[in-house]
């Protein structure tokens, strides 16, 4: 068996399992992120009355930290409520930081542990050789009840990552291109076993970024053999027992795939997804391209080791004017300590905005500010997947209109045609076509939003 089947059969009572399978297995630690209230109210509505176990649960506030609005800032309290109740013995509150770095940082997160939360990135926690996977408000009321979830024995794929990477090439240069060859589909519900020398070498940060992404190829979880440099993180951190799985001498992959990372150039996903991955010189391609803003934070780009590289190369510099550079430092732990070795301060007078140690821009705030602004569209040659979804569900219709950025200039004025999906140009007279919306999204969208549609879904008066 693989080390990730040897962890499933231990925790459902089982001697072995194999691909397919359905299993219920008790889960060692859950994690409920600051979006995810509707947790709170399925449990109560399942017939929830306390937590299975109060050390292993925790809300962490990472998404609105702080609190943009009103809303997010109720939800906050009620889930303070809920924990409190409960007597939850962890609760990370909004100066803690992104989930996935401040549970490892306290110990939480060990060797052949199967560890739940509702954030699709939870197969970061592959990089300490644990299970690790994301789930639903519905699916975490039902841990919270029982200490238990059904799982879907997923088949498991190799991805072997050979040889040493060169000056300025990161973990993160390395996931983007086994992505870019695999695909945003190449995982479907699959396990990933990242192997070879690369990775045996690997420090605990880089093996994060590299199993944290492991989800954009649409894997259940994420798996790396724990070297001494992950044991050593975690009995530094912890004193309870865990037992490190192995897997079996000749065990068959589903599927194997080996890339050498030797000659690797850094990497980019370029619109207009994220499967789409090109050589840094692909995209310059000997010319200069203008920046307008540069981002380093959240779970996979927030830690020391990104915060040191970036003060390296800005130590002494300055960004140009108009330019911006938002750095989100992973935990309170990540920007003490980036403080403390002078990071920070170089960032900072380097002229990048430091922001509060959390997701950062992953969330809604950004369709929230243009719908303050007074935009009800957006034209683009292409979105990221969060901003498009939190567009639509916030009630901002988002169009992908392939190469407007270069048919129109700023004071021009764009006609939209939603009936033929058409983005006409006034002062040019040309008709650009755009992608159509499917019909939830159109559903959303002509309710104004996730929120009024469900109010109306389920019999509640508009608010005022």
């Amino acid at each position: 068996m693989h080390a990730v089947e040897k962890i499933l059969a231990g925790h459902s009572g089982k001697r072995s399992v194999q691909t397919g399978e359905i299993v219920t297995a008790k889960v060692d630690f859950a994690e409920i992120n600051d979006l995810y209230l509707q947790t709170v109210y399925s449990f109560y509505e399942m017939g929830g009355e306390q937590v299975w176990d109060p050390e292993k649960c925790a809300f962490v506030f990472d998404h609105y930290a702080p609190t943009p609005d009103v809303k997010s800032a109720d939800n906050h309290r009620q889930m303070r409520e809920f924990a409190r109740k409960n007597h939850l013995k962890y609760h990370f509150d909004t100066n803690c930081g992104v989930c996935h770095q401040v549970m490892p940082e306290v110990g939480l997160i060990r060797p052949g542990m199967i560890v739940v939360a509702t954030d699709s990135h939870t197969t970061t926690h592959g990089a300490f050789g644990a299970m690790g996977t994301g789930c639903g408000a519905t699916d975490m009321a039902t841990i919270l009840m029982t200490g238990e979830l059904w799982f879907r024995v997923p088949e498991i794929i190799e991805v072997r990552l050979e040889g040493e990477t060169g000056k300025g090439v990161y973990p993160k240069d390395v996931i983007l291109r086994v992505l870019g060859e695999l695909r945003a589909d190449g995982a479907v519900y699959k396990a990933i076993d990242f192997t070879g020398s690369y990775v045996e070498q690997l420090g605990v940060a880089g093996r994060m970024v590299i199993c944290n992404m492991a989800v954009e190829m649409g894997a259940k979880t994420a798996y790396m053999q724990p070297n001494q440099a992950v044991l050593d993180y975690v009995n530094a951190r912890s004193e309870k027992p865990y037992q490190v799985e192995f897997t079996d001498p000749g065990f068959r992959y589903g599927e194997s795939y080996v890339f050498d990372v030797s000659a690797l150039e850094p990497q980019l996903a370029c619109p207009d997804s994220v499967e789409n991955v090109c050589p840094l010189t692909e995209v310059t391609a000997g010319k200069a391209v203008k920046i307008h803003q540069g981002y380093i934070g959240s779970c996979t780009g927030g830690r020391v080791e990104d915060l040191a590289a970036a003060a390296g190369i800005l130590r002494g510099k300055h960004i140009p004017e108009y330019t911006r550079l938002v750095v989100v430092p992973a935990s309170r732990e990540v920007m003490l300590t980036a403080m403390e070795r002078g990071y920070i301060q170089d960032l900072m007078e380097a002229g990048a905005t430091i922001a509060t140690p959390g997701c950062g821009s992953s969330r809604e705030h950004a369709p929230i500010a243009l719908i303050h602004m007074g935009a009800s569209a957006v034209l683009a040659d292409s979105f990221a997947r969060i901003f498009f979804r939190n567009a639509v569900n916030l009630g901002l219709l988002p169009i992908i209109c392939r190469g407007i950025s270069r048919r129109v200039r700023d004071g021009q004025t764009v006609k939209l045609d939603l009936e033929n999906w058409t983005a006409a140009v006034e002062e040019t007279g040309e008709v650009l076509p755009c992608e159509p919306l499917g019909d939830q999204a159109l559903k959303i969208l002509e309710a104004g939003g996730i929120k009024p549609l469900m109010r109306a879904r389920f019999g509640k008066k508009d608010e005022d």
